[in-house]
């Protein structure tokens, strides 16, 4: 239940952390290192205040949203529980992934790596301390999660404002500026968007699933969606740490790496999606004992992920092609993709199908429909478009 409001306040984080980097990476290979350190701290200006703005709009508003995300009243007393103590780490969780990509951009992956595991580590080890020996239960859960959220960010800052940082972060270039926040705005919606629309899908499934299941689809939807996101954070690695280096070379007008970076994503995302499918389809039982071992939940919960997970090879496509076109500053096309898998396919089909005779499985089923569709659509189009043009750069600088 809390799922919607934590993508949505990520979405906020993909709006102006992630569309700030390209545009800085971009910048950086053209040689414009003032434009690009101002991109740097004003991207850090816009995750500070809206941080706060979304803190204080999360206490205010959080027992209508809770319900309105398809709570019933005995989860939204958990739901409440976790959410009191999770939104004090907001802007620790908006610094720590908003600015982690300027590590990565910089030349430091590893360090950026380091930022993730750092605060993962921090929560694994935490979690049962908090939750089993000072028996804190859900409260402690979210403890874990924001003191494992204010190491990162620490360690984000800390990086940022060293020696060793190329271009660091300095209170002269922490500042918001009018056509540097319309450039990362412009760019960055299309994160915000795909961000966005997961926050309207996951309250979409919640709310047909507790009309048409109850809590235990609800339940089930959760663990189907934590075991995507395993299976899909490596090709998002993949994909994120290749768009600072096709950005970069982009601007810098080396095509070739730029066409290599994006077959080196389209290659490493299928084959890895493919595997990943094969795995769920084969082991079921096994990804989704992961997060529950409720015997209710586990026969109902298997046949929904493997309907849930048919397909999922389509998604390297909308990786790849999305990246793509954020890569290179194409934010009409960005923001146009973002939209139509999960705003105009997955969100009326999660309404529509149930609706037609399918039930509760008709909500799985919206998910690998539009794979298929969007991932297809996303990725002609890039190649249709910006892969095009650059094979065009690339014969016109041979010739001369």
């Amino acid at each position: 239940l809390t799922f919607p409001i934590v993508t949505f306040i990520m979405a906020f984080t993909a709006l102006f952390g992630n569309g700030g980097v390209p545009l800085f990476s971009i910048e950086r290979g053209a040689g414009n290192e003032e434009k690009a350190s101002s991109i740097l701290g004003n991207s850090f200006a816009l995750l500070l205040s809206s941080s706060v703005i979304l803190t204080a709009a999360g206490y205010l508003f959080m027992k209508p949203i809770l319900f309105m995300f398809g709570a019933s009243s005995e989860s939204f007393v958990f739901a409440q529980k976790y959410l009191n103590i999770y939104l004090i780490g907001t802007i620790f969780s908006m610094v720590s992934t908003g600015m982690n990509g300027y590590i990565n951009a910089q030349g430091f992956p590893k360090v950026g790596m380091y930022t993730t595991v750092l605060g993962a580590v921090c929560n694994i080890i935490l979690d049962p301390i908090f939750i089993f020996w000072l028996d804190m239960g859900i409260s402690g859960a979210a403890l874990a999660t924001v003191l494992s959220q204010a190491v990162s960010a620490i360690w984000v800052l800390r990086f940022l404002t060293g020696k060793k940082i190329l271009l660091p972060l300095t209170h002269k270039n922490i500042a918001i500026r009018k056509n540097i926040t319309k450039d990362i705005c412009k760019l960055g919606t299309a994160n915000f968007i795909m961000q966005g629309t997961n926050c309207l899908v996951q309250v979409a499934c919640n709310t047909t699933l507790q009309a048409f299941g109850g809590d235990l689809y609800v339940g089930i939807m959760t663990v189907t969606s934590s075991v995507r996101e395993i299976f899909s954070l490596p090709v998002m690695g993949v994909v994120n740490g290749a768009q600072p280096v096709i950005s970069y070379n982009y601007g810098a007008k080396q095509y070739k790496r730029v066409r290599s970076g994006i077959r080196f994503n389209t290659f490493i995302g299928t084959g890895y999606t493919l595997i990943a499918w094969l795995m769920v389809v084969i082991f079921p039982g096994f990804w989704f004992g992961i997060f529950s071992d409720d015997v209710s939940m586990m026969l109902p919960g298997i046949e929904a992920m493997k309907i849930y997970f048919f397909g999922f090879v389509f998604m390297a496509f909308q990786f790849a092609g999305q990246s793509t076109f954020q890569a290179v500053g194409d934010a009409k096309h960005a923001i146009f993709f973002s939209l139509l898998r999960k705003a105009i396919i997955v969100a009326p089909l999660t309404f529509l199908l149930p609706r037609l005779g399918f039930g509760v499985l008709g909500v799985f089923l919206a998910e690998p429909i539009s794979n298929v569709i969007g991932g297809l659509a996303c990725y002609i189009t890039m190649r249709l478009t910006v892969y095009k043009k650059i094979e065009q750069a690339i014969r016109q600088k041979e010739k001369t």
